[in-house]
């Protein structure tokens, strides 16, 4: 092995100053473990991008190294990314029942299923992966059975602590496995990667509990059908709803189809305990009277095409809100998508729905699943790492997630803040942080890719619009029988623009002429569509500042 090979390496592909898209690698030798394979939602300057997941240029060319797939819980930030990475590289994956149960609906629907090798692991498992053997703990998120991982490698151990908060209430009975996590510390951390979410906000996050009873007290006041919209992965949150529902004798309907997987497949798996005879088809809701009625539903981020989002706007097949109904958003939004959800509250009250969302401190209805600067406080000092990464955030958040791990006495000069794809090495116990490996984005676009040739010409139809010429060519000698014809979508309105489209197709005859005159007849059809192009694109740009796409077909007779 060279000196390279025997060193520790860690470093992020997807996760780091971004909310979203984990994945993070710790490699040793010859042997490559990957930590999650998350997604995260596009912005708006991303058109007809439906995901976007990372760039895993780098396990790709180490292909033969990677061991392992380790999936920390059942996020779409942390599994989101599974079916299109699984396309070009197969290995092992490793993860909780509950999670593995949601990885499975991915693969299947993507057509993966079958050859992919799912391994079930518990806070008790240990898994040797060649120089690498992981054991791990439990911690709470807003999903069961999630997992902090310990990487024991010759270099000392590397702890992951996945998404965490230290809720002592816990919905689900998983109480948070500290004296575990002390142990871990005491027998030395030589890194710690730990999340960073919530490191601008002071205190302690509230436990799920307090949750269950602010949505159990608006059930009963609300009079007529009642709308709530959470995050269809946050296991916990939708008990409290069937529990709420079943306190105020309410049916309940499930609109979304994340959320009709997650339920049935949480309830299959006995995470989630509905009553019989509680569970209506949305096209029942007409049906029922009002008070006897409550809906669970996707779109409590704005998603355009989500469930609430598409109720706000009357776009709901036999699903709609009428005035008196309420309708709660239990969440918070994610940074990027306060002004679709702020939209989305528009719509709601312009459709006379009483509507309850904001600050999760004065409604009650959310608590968050991260932990705040005390608890990430507590898992440094539980950890006392030598070294340190936050993960899992903005900038602004890494930052303050090093200011509170030099306030618990991590030295300052053992910290690193990184970008994706920089890349922490280990030797002797000495980290240094010299080089980077690829790291970016991957833009899925249905079930494939989408490159920047794709997606600059998208930003172009929607800016500048498009030409489409059309010419009609005689096939023995090369003259024009037909054309050239010109048509404009979103680049001009034809009928206002009648001289700037006669100017613009005689110029196009002309060039062709020009082409077609002295010599045998140019059957070079490209020759001459690139000609037209850039006669056209200059004198476009020239009159309108405009650069339309043109598009030019030809024919022959």
């Amino acid at each position: 092995m060279t000196k390279l090979d025997q060193q520790l390496s860690v470093f992020s592909l997807g996760g780091i100053n971004e909310i979203g898209k984990n994945m993070y690698v710790v490699q040793y030798a010859n042997d490559i473990i990957v930590i999650d394979c998350g997604s995260k939602f596009p912005d708006e300057t991303l058109l007809g991008v439906d995901l976007i997941v990372p760039d895993i240029t780098y396990l790709l060319e180490n292909s033969d190294k990677v061991r392992a797939l380790v999936i920390t819980h059942g996020h779409e930030d942390h599994i989101g990314g599974i079916p299109y990475i699984r396309k070009q590289i197969n290995v092992p994956i490793y993860a909780t029942r509950l999670t593995i149960g949601l990885i499975e609906v991915k693969l299947r629907e993507a057509g993966l299923l079958a050859g992919t090798k799912l391994i079930e692991i518990t806070s008790d498992s240990t898994v040797d992966l060649g120089s690498i053997t992981s054991t791990f703990f439990k911690t709470n998120h807003s999903i069961p059975d999630c997992l902090g991982v310990v990487f024991h490698t010759p270099e000392g151990a590397v702890v992951h602590t996945g998404d965490f908060k230290f809720d002592l209430t816990p919905v689900n009975n998983q109480y948070p496995d500290i004296h575990k996590m002390a142990d871990i510390g005491s027998k030395g951390v030589m890194l710690l990667l730990s999340e960073s979410t919530n490191a601008e906000r002071p205190g302690y996050t509230p436990s799920e509990s307090h949750v269950g009873k602010h949505i159990e007290e608006a059930f009963h006041k609300a009079k007529q059908k009642v709308f709530i919209a959470t995050f269809a992965s946050n296991v916990h949150r939708l008990q409290q709803v069937i529990d709420a529902a079943q306190a105020t004798n309410r049916h309940l309907a499930l609109l979304g189809r994340s959320m009709v997987n997650v339920v049935k497949i949480a309830s299959e798996m006995g995470y989630l305990r509905v009553p019989d005879g509680m569970l209506v088809e949305a096209g029942e809701i007409g049906s029922l009277a009002s008070e006897r009625i409550a809906i669970l539903c996707t779109g409590s981020q704005g998603e355009p095409m989500a469930a609430l989002s598409r109720l706000s706007r009357s776009n709901y097949r036999n699903v709609e809100i009428h005035r008196g109904d309420t309708v709660i958003l239990s969440s918070s939004p994610i940074p990027g998508n306060e002004r679709n959800v702020s939209k989305t509250v528009d719509n709601l009250f312009s459709l006379g729905a009483e509507v309850i969302y904001g600050s999760s401190s004065v409604t009650g209805m959310h608590v968050s699943g991260h932990g705040s600067q005390e608890e990430l406080k507590l898992m440094l000092t539980l950890m006392k790492p030598k070294y340190f990464i936050p993960i899992h955030g903005e900038y602004r958040m890494l930052h303050q997630h090093r200011i509170l791990a030099e306030s618990v006495g991590v030295e300052p000069a053992n910290i690193f803040i990184l970008n994706n794809g920089d890349v922490v090495d280990i030797k002797d116990e000495v980290a240094t942080q010299s080089r980077k490996v690829t790291a970016g984005n991957t833009l899925v676009d249905g079930l494939g890719d989408v490159g920047n040739i794709v997606l600059r010409d998208r930003k172009q139809l929607s800016e500048d619009g498009i030409l489409i010429v059309v010419l009609l060519l005689s096939k023995t000698d090369g003259k024009i029988l037909s054309g050239p014809d010109i048509i404009s979508r979103g680049f001009v309105y034809v009928r206002e623009s009648e001289d700037l489209i006669d100017r613009a197709s005689i110029l196009a005859a002309d060039t062709v002429n020009r082409l077609q005159t002295g010599q045998e007849p140019l059957n070079q059809w490209n020759v001459l569509k690139i000609n037209v192009k850039e006669v056209l694109g200059r004198f476009f740009y020239e009159k309108t500042g405009r650069r339309p796409v043109i598009l030019t077909i030809i024919t022959e007779f």
